[in-house]
């Protein structure tokens, strides 16, 4: 989750050609960088952690004149953000960078280490540069040697090969993880994003799965993985840097709402045995929460929204009582909490001010405790015993889509762990609801299908100045997030309310200008109450957007202005499903009414002041 560039060519800085692409690379997020140069058939590598300053400060105290390189730019999933974890990993004459996570780097790290190979960092990508020399023998062309490693491969991957055995080349091949090759003057390029090489040509080539290319200067040459050779089209980009690097969506919001399969994948990746239903998270070794009898989850905004869904999620499949707090609110209280209190601080910076100052009042107090949060080694993860990573990969847009579906993903799964530990549900059960998570990222992908039907949809209630949103169950929380995200983006005064509280208050502002979304999907618990809700605001000529599971009957439509319709899914998982039109309709309203909607006006996409 980060960047990658490479060049050859004659360009005698290219080490200026690396540094300027990864720095237009930055909007993605990252923790180190690092970058290996070609000089003299020898490659030099330089490696620094935080800011890319850092980097260019440690390169700018030697003269450079290298003619092909690649750099990297690191958002840690495997290992710390240090130095040695940082890219390029090197093995004898081979360096490599990666983007992606190598599902069977165990297996293939421990075949590396009976070898005699050594290891000295704690990432899976390291495993590629020692797989790909353990491929090198006489007669075998480096390309072949390369080949026959990620045949081995499985996972994700977009990497960049430089070695010593050929000093006028870069090799580049990926997998589910993008990588682009883009065609010079007597140079050649590669990236992970176009903006870092736009400055310097448009035509490119979007490698596919499996592809394996060989950059010379003067010329790109494309295999699979068994070195048949296969064609590509070339294609010209004509976009401006800043629509490039949100490839060709138009805000960073729309495009994150629609990573969100994609991010939701990578939250579960690895962590459940479909066949045994198990669940696994890193340093859970030892059932560290089987004495654990009260939760108390510390959170704030949208984080908040996901620990109330998170509370349903535990206490139906663990049983285990839980609180959500405000976070700006526990430290001032007095809470009660003791050894057998988890405390789990939620933040998609791990950095938010109150939440991590909650979380040290929740340390004091005895309490166990645990981070969930993006950013690997922010505040909170280094603060908690425990963190759990959510990998929705970096969230540009202030307004949280994506961390905030993969937040709900870590508590569906953390409360299949604590169900399993505290002998709530058997075996049978937790592979009946690991097996629907599975589905999960299909269904996200056809409820984004609804985006132009959602558009239409905002062009009809755009003009509104006051919308109310209703949920009930584990869906009145998706009434609060639905409500925030409107406000945020589009400034439209919008209410979250647990829909049975409509008639203590609400109800009495409900007229012909206020339209009211009832998010109902068709759970068997709470469906039947919501249309009661739903009568209420029809007696009162309220204008009614209804968001379901169903096919709404016959006798339902004379009583709704618009339906929208998601698929259907588990209980537990509908909030994942029912949250994304809300997003876009947020997002649409919001582009209709001209403001900004990456940064909206008074708000900040970390908060680390009180």
């Amino acid at each position: 989750m980060c960047g990658i560039v490479g060049y050859v060519g004659d360009r005698k800085k290219t080490v200026n050609v690396l540094l300027d692409g990864l720095t237009r690379l930055e909007y993605r997020g990252y923790d180190s960088s690092g970058i290996a140069l070609m000089e003299g058939g020898h490659t030099r590598i330089f490696k620094s952690t935080g800011k890319l300053s850092n980097l260019k400060k440690k390169i700018g105290k030697h003269t450079l004149e290298g003619l092909l390189g690649i750099g990297h730019t690191r958002w840690a999933t495997h290992g710390d953000a240090t130095e040695k974890n940082a890219h390029p990993h090197i093995s004898g004459g081979t360096s490599v960078v990666h983007n992606g996570i190598i599902e069977n780097y165990s297996l293939l790290k421990g075949d590396l280490i009976k070898k005699g190979y050594e290891f000295y960092s704690d990432t899976d990508t390291e495993v590629l540069a020692h797989l790909i020399e353990s491929c090198c023998s006489p007669g075998i062309t480096f390309e072949d040697a390369v080949r026959a490693a990620f045949r081995m491969v499985e996972g994700s991957y977009a990497v960049a090969v430089i070695s010593d055995r050929m000093p006028d080349k870069v090799i580049a091949t990926r997998k589910f993880s993008p990588l682009i090759v883009a065609l010079g003057d007597h140079e050649n390029y590669l990236a992970s994003d176009v903006p870092a090489i736009l400055p310097y040509c448009r035509n490119v080539i979007y490698l596919e799965d499996g592809d394996v290319a060989v950059l010379e200067k003067n010329g790109i040459s494309i295999t699979d993985l068994n070195g048949d050779p296969v064609e590509r089209n070339v294609q010209t980009i004509n976009w401006d840097p800043v629509s490039v690097e949100k490839c060709g969506y138009r805000h960073f919001m729309i495009k994150e709402i629609h990573e969100q399969p994609q991010a939701v994948l990578d939250t579960m990746r690895g962590r459940f045995s479909e066949e045994t239903g198990e669940v696994f998270f890193e340093g859970f070794e030892g059932s560290p929460y089987k004495d654990v009898n009260r939760i108390t989850a510390l959170a704030c905004g949208t984080s908040y929204h996901a620990s109330l869904i998170g509370k349903y999620m535990i206490e139906t499949l663990a049983r285990v009582p839980v609180q959500v707090e405000i976070a700006s609110e526990f430290r001032y209280r007095n809470p009660i909490l003791d050894k057998n209190t988890l405390a789990i601080a939620v933040s998609q910076s791990g950095e938010t001010a109150d939440t991590s100052e909650a979380l040290f009042e929740a340390k004091a107090c005895g309490a166990k405790t645990l981070g969930i949060t993006n950013v690997l080694m922010s505040k909170i993860a280094r603060d908690a015993d425990r963190v759990i990573y959510t990998h929705a990969g970096p969230e540009i847009g202030v307004a949280s889509t994506k961390a905030f579906t993969t937040q709900l993903v870590v508590f569906y799964l953390l409360s299949i762990y604590l169900g399993r530990v505290k002998k709530q549900i058997d075996k049978e059960r937790s592979i009946e609801l690991i097996r629907d998570a599975i589905r999960l990222p299909q269904l996200i992908q056809m409820t984004l299908r609804l985006d132009d039907e959602i558009k239409d949809l905002a062009k009809e209630f755009f003009d509104y100045r006051n919308f109310l949103y209703l949920g009930r169950g584990i869906n009145y929380p998706v009434a609060f997030e639905g409500a925030l995200k409107l406000k945020e983006v589009s400034y439209i005064h919008a209410e979250g309310y647990a829909a049975g509280e409509m008639k203590h208050g609400p109800i009495a502002l409900i007229d012909d200008e206020m339209p009211v979304v009832l998010i109902a999907p068709n759970d068997g618990i709470t469906y039947k109450k919501i249309l009661g809700n739903l009568q209420e605001v029809r007696a009162r000529r309220g204008k009614v957007i209804f968001l379901t599971s169903d096919t709404t009957p016959d006798e339902l439509m004379g009583s709704v202005d618009r339906v929208i319709e998601i698929p259907g899914s588990n209980y537990l998982l509908s909030p994942v499903l029912s949250v994304v039109p809300l997003q876009l309709l947020a997002y649409h309203i919001a582009v209709l009414k001209g403001t900004d909607v990456d940064q909206p006006r008074n708000l900040a996409k970390v908060v680390t002041v009180e």
